[in-house]
């Protein structure tokens, strides 16, 4: 019977390569399926043996474990050294399209409230 290892959905594509090479390197029988045409589908790692679940799991637990690391400790940095980007700095860098998202929105609003006050509400 196989069994959901790792859902990929939502997984950047380094991280799925990372934990699809980890696998093949321990000689960890799987197989993935994609998330189709339309993304409907499952994307998934899925084990095709049932006596590897506990060694897959604990695989993923430390390469997991060790990717959260390695990432909080490239955020610190990246924040210590002043390359973290904040909103403002997103703002600085175009102006002019966080200008325009800002008035779309709320021309959304405006046009909501206003439907709602013609229609008596």
């Amino acid at each position: 019977m196989t069994i959901l290892l790792f859902s990929l959905r939502g997984v950047p594509d380094d991280e799925a390569d990372e934990v699809r090479e980890l696998l093949t390197e321990q000689n960890i029988d799987f197989y993935e399926t994609s998330a189709g045409n339309w993304g409907m589908s499952m994307p998934a790692l899925w084990l095709r043996d049932d006596a590897e679940l506990e060694k897959a799991r604990n695989l993923l637990n430390a390469y997991q474990q060790q990717r959260f690391e390695t990432s909080r400790e490239n955020y610190l940095q990246a924040k210590k050294t002043g390359q973290q980007k904040t909103f403002m700095k997103a703002f600085m860098e175009k102006p002019l399209l966080y200008c325009a998202y800002l008035f779309t929105m709320l021309l959304v609003v405006y046009v909501s409230i206003r439907l709602l006050f013609e229609l008596g509400f």
